[in-house]
């Protein structure tokens, strides 16, 4: 039986994290190690550890056995599992359900990929599980109600089929793969695609400015404002969630690439000169 990690960037308290929980019992033994507040945005980072001094504290959740909370960010809840400190190993990490699609630059910065991709760092596969929230305001505007209105058992029904995929046939080698799904009954969901990350984002933060903050001398709140809603291709992710179909996309490792032009490059020639090689 496979031992199945649970953790998300949005804190143990989220519902999405409980319905993906009890969505994957089937599959293994599901042990939960969430943060215990939000880490939203915190991509692969384990925070300063020297600073936070982080610790675990026992939770509860109807339907799931072991459940702990870290004060931290979700890839520290990796490690440590990954060190071992919740017993066995686990042989997959699923991260989610993140309210809000995770697809084209924002897989950059997501916590909940980070927590995949920090599974793979240590030989273990992970799967990011991401619903998309529609009409989503902007500046977190109205975010409360638009939750309410959120269909997790979609995108617990979707996690539950792709995990049950995965830990039939775990490959060799670790992957991480990004789930997108839209925010529809499943009866209504067009079907799915495997795609390409994006570099268009669904909406895109168009410029910011300072507004002095009252009361206070010297400083500012930063005032954001984004544009108008960007139509996406069907091949990237975003599109495929936009146009109504779950998106499935491998995430690569970083690997070296060589920008395009005259070799050798500037930076080349410079450390040439300055090594006199």
């Amino acid at each position: 039986m496979a031992r199945i990690l649970v953790t998300n960037d949005d804190g143990i308290d989220s519902i999405g994290l409980r319905h993906l929980a009890l969505a994957l019992r089937p599959h293994g033994e599901v042990i939960v190690v969430a943060p215990e507040a939000e880490q939203s945005g915190a991509s692969a980072a384990f925070g300063p550890l020297h600073l936070i001094r982080p610790e675990v504290h026992r939770r509860t959740i109807d339907g799931v056995d072991v459940a702990y909370a870290v004060s931290g960010p979700p890839a520290l809840c990796v490690l440590f599992a990954r060190l071992g400190v919740f017993g066995g190993l686990p042989d997959l990490v699923v991260a989610g359900i993140n309210p809000g699609a995770n697809v084209g630059r924002s897989v950059y910065h997501s916590g909940t990929v980070g927590a995949a991709t920090t599974a793979r760092n240590g030989g273990i596969s992970g799967v990011a599980v991401s619903q998309e929230v529609a009409d989503l305001g902007v500046e977190g505007q109205g975010w409360e109600e638009l939750l309410a209105a959120q269909l997790w058992p979609t995108a617990a029904s979707v996690a539950s089929a792709v995990v049950g995929g995965l830990v039939a046939d775990l490959p060799a080698d670790p992957v991480v793969l990004n789930v997108n799904v839209p925010n529809l009954p499943l009866e209504e969901v067009k079907g799915w695609r495997q795609t390409e990350v994006g570099t268009i984002p669904p909406r895109a933060l168009v410029s910011a400015h300072l507004e002095p903050k009252p009361g206070h001398d010297g400083s500012f709140r930063v005032v954001m404002e984004y544009g108008p809603p960007n139509p996406l291709p069907a091949h990237l992710d975003g599109g495929a969630v936009m146009d109504g179909y779950v998106s499935i996309s491998w995430l690569s490792r970083m690997v070296d690439e060589h920008p395009a032009g005259s070799s050798p490059s500037g930076v080349e020639r410079a450390l040439d000169h300055l090594l006199g090689r």
